[in-house]
């Protein structure tokens, strides 16, 4: 079920967006086009600060910006599994990718059987897959 927010009217600051601004901005997408914000704000925005946020439009079927959220979650998991978990913390991410198993959908269960994947053989990364989006295009399995 999607929660409509009321009418964005745009970042106070895209670099660091507030986890309301993203939710609104979510809902309407076409407000700020992607392309209009910063180079690769997916690598800014896809950090332990949002990543709550971020899964929660992800999980949330109705959301107009759920692929790229989705995508986000790919930078997330591959940015935490790479560094050893320097990065984001162990827990959040498997808690994470647990209520994806759980709660799921197809798109959702798909990120966290291939976040597990990654988990156990860190050798799998390719930056196309998990930061370019190719993983999210093409909804496959690892």
């Amino acid at each position: 079920m999607s929660v409509q927010e009321e009418t964005f009217r745009g970042f106070a600051n895209p670099v660091d967006p507030s986890p309301a601004e993203l939710r609104a901005w979510a809902y309407q997408p076409d407000s700020v086009p992607l392309t209009s914000m910063p180079p690769d704000w997916d690598l800014l925005v896809a950090g332990d600060h949002l990543v709550q946020t971020l899964f929660d439009l992800a999980m949330d079927q109705g959301c107009p910006a759920r692929r790229f959220t989705l995508h986000c979650l790919y930078i997330y998991a591959a940015d935490g599994i790479r560094t050893n978990f320097r990065a984001h913390p162990k827990r959040r991410f498997r808690k994470l990718v647990e209520q994806a198993e759980k709660s799921g959908d197809d798109l959702m269960r798909n990120w966290a059987h291939n976040s597990r994947v990654l988990l156990a053989r860190p050798d799998l990364f390719v930056y196309r897959d998990w930061c370019e989006g190719g993983l999210v295009r093409e909804n496959r399995r690892l």
